[in-house]
């Protein structure tokens, strides 16, 4: 259970890659050197860490931050778009300003992706290394020229055709428990209220819509690869039992292997959303490997 102690300090960073990143942390206060920097998924925020930031913070100095384009850090500019190495780079740079002597870093998802991109960039930096889910998505065999037409059209559509407005909080709620049946209400509340604005008519998700669109760059095992063989630091991946977004055991198994030190473990009652499900026991698996 959260108290009114464990409340995050929000604060705005100025990266060198020149957004503006938001950025919530805890444990500011305590004499740690250890920093862990916690990466949300797609189409999510910061704020999604919450539960389990506020049990790491009584024990580290955590931040974490909204990815571009999401949350309320900002949006690329005009003709700009949202590249994994571009996340890396804003990273790498927040790293720089708020890290203390002692770096770790988890992410979820997409941001277990781009943790593993940083700490393949960045290997004498990182201290340890959690995924939760976040090896990267199944690999296809990519139609590359294709997916580039389809990616030039969805990006004129994403800028001509705004998002529908959802009528309130509720109707956002709502949305939540349909793509996650198993979010609490809590959850739920949270996410909606930190992850919507007002507009006319409504509300909308503050993440920018061009998320939405399928980059023209195919994920690629054997370049994910070459950044991991570069990490010396102990490699923890997490997933949960009830998971649909699971990759298979046998393709988990060989992506690990590519790290020089990695371990796996399962966490029960959890679906993809592992932080949401089971904040608990995923707290407490990071502790006991963050040390």
């Amino acid at each position: 259970m959260t108290t009114d102690a464990d409340a995050p300090r929000s604060r705005r960073v100025t990266l060198a890659t020149g957004l503006d990143s938001h950025v919530l942390s805890w444990g500011d206060d305590l004499a740690t050197d250890h920093t862990v920097v916690l990466l949300h998924g797609f189409l999510d925020l910061a704020w999604e860490w919450a539960e389990v930031a506020a049990t790491l913070g009584r024990h580290l100095h955590v931040v974490a931050p909204d990815l571009r384009g999401h949350g309320d850090s900002a949006w690329i500019g005009a003709g700009g778009y949202y590249h994994f190495y571009d996340y890396v780079a804003d990273v790498d740079d927040l790293i720089a300003q708020l890290g203390r002597a002692t770096v770790s870093i988890v992410g979820h998802s997409m941001g277990g992706s781009v943790a593993g991109y940083w700490a393949g960039t960045r290997p004498t930096r990182v201290h340890r290394l959690a995924l939760l889910e976040g090896l990267g998505p199944p690999e296809f065999a990519a139609d590359v020229p294709a997916r580039t037409a389809a990616w030039i059209d969805a990006w004129r559509k994403a800028r001509r055709e705004p998002p529908r407005p959802m009528r309130d909080l509720a109707e956002a709620m709502a949305r939540l428990r349909r793509h996650d049946p198993a979010i609490t209400d809590d959850a739920a509340r949270r996410l909606a209220t930190h992850g919507t604005r007002a507009v006319d008519g409504g509300v909308t998700w503050k993440h920018d819509p061009l998320h939405r669109t399928m980059g023209p760059y195919p994920f690629k095992v054997d370049v994910a690869g070459t950044f991991w063989a570069r990490v010396p630091a102990p490699v923890l991946y997490l997933d949960g039992d009830r998971s649909q977004l699971r990759l298979p055991d046998p393709e988990v198994d060989r992506r690990l292997a590519m790290f020089p030190t990695a371990r796996r473990a399962t966490i029960a009652g959890a679906g993809h959303a592992l932080m949401r499900h089971q904040p608990a026991a995923v707290a407490a698996a990071l502790l006991d490997f963050l040390g």
